[in-house]
């Protein structure tokens, strides 16, 4: 395993990303284009937005934004503000599609036009992913790799550790068979440390959970994090109509500050903590496996044919 060279006197990295997701949250999850769910979008960005800026810069944090193309579309002075506080863009989509129901050609064409939209709009090209949806696509990793990204944000195969995403063969009565790893790093994500599931609010979802119940969550994965792994790093994912909620921002800042208070912190980019990660030689053997993938059909009498 490769591994994690922190600056001195670090010994830990954080992330606190955000993903920007604004009005086409409820176009590409939940197409839903109402006029209220609209509302909820505008208000991620007008109210959210400067809410989380004023709240990092009180606290010297620079992070990632992940930020699908219609958003930086729609709402152009608010990514401009954040790119101007030094934040990081990250690739996230164009419309916040779902890879795993759209065709691989429609899945680039989207990645690409957000590519276009990054360039035009702000002048600058992503050099990580975040899948709108946590999930990948049987052409997601080709398509990542293709567009020379360096890292990727969606996986879930570790919980504070980097790692080269394998490509599986996925078997029903048979072992699954690992294939040829990615050279792009996989920075894990974690949806114990996502705000959407326990606060937002969809219909199908309640969204109403206790904010000192998801301050001590997170603060326990932190904190395990901090006493027990070697140069980990905590990364998490807000949302601006989320956690912009007046309520939500308390204990988010509590949490903060908390982090802040230990020594040690290092509060990172994405893009930096994958800069800062050092490979081996088991990580380049990896590289080289065969390139397996794929399901094979489920038996007929599994359940799933």
């Amino acid at each position: 395993m490769g591994h994690l060279q922190l600056p001195p006197g670090k010994k830990i990295a954080v992330n606190l990303g955000t993903d920007f997701d604004a009005q086409c949250l409820w176009l590409g999850a939940f197409n839903r284009p109402s006029p209220a769910s609209m509302s909820r979008g505008e208000f991620g960005a007008e109210v959210g937005v400067p809410r989380l800026l004023s709240l990092y810069k009180r606290y010297g944090v620079r992070t990632t934004w992940f930020t699908p193309g219609h958003s930086i579309d729609t709402f152009p002075e608010w990514c401009k503000k954040i790119l101007d506080d030094g934040h990081e863009f990250g690739h996230h989509g164009y419309y916040h599609e779902n890879p795993t129901m759209i065709s691989g050609d429609t899945e680039r064409r989207l990645v690409d036009l957000a590519f276009q939209t990054f360039k035009k709009v702000l002048g600058v090209r992503p050099v990580g992913y975040r899948s709108p949806y946590w999930d990948y696509s049987e052409s997601t990793l080709d398509i990542i790799e293709e567009a020379g990204l360096i890292y990727d944000t969606s996986l879930m195969g570790r919980d504070f550790h980097p790692y080269h995403p394998q490509r599986w063969q996925v078997r029903w009565e048979q072992g699954n068979v690992a294939g040829r790893a990615s050279k792009v790093l996989e920075i894990p994500v974690n949806w114990y440390l996502d705000d959407f599931p326990p606060l937002a609010y969809t219909g199908a979802q309640a969204g109403m959970q206790d904010s000192n119940t998801i301050y001590n969550r997170w603060k326990d994965i932190f904190d395990y994090a901090y006493a027990n792994e070697t140069n980990p790093v905590y990364a998490t994912c807000v949302h601006p109509q989320i956690i912009g909620q007046a309520h939500h921002m308390l204990w988010y800042e509590r949490l903060v500050e908390y982090i802040s208070g230990h020594e040690g912190v290092w509060f990172a980019t994405i893009e930096e903590i994958a800069r800062a990660w050092v490979d081996d030689e088991t990580d380049q053997a990896k590289f080289a496996l065969p390139d397996v993938r794929g399901v094979e059909p489920a038996p007929a009498d599994s359940g799933w044919a």
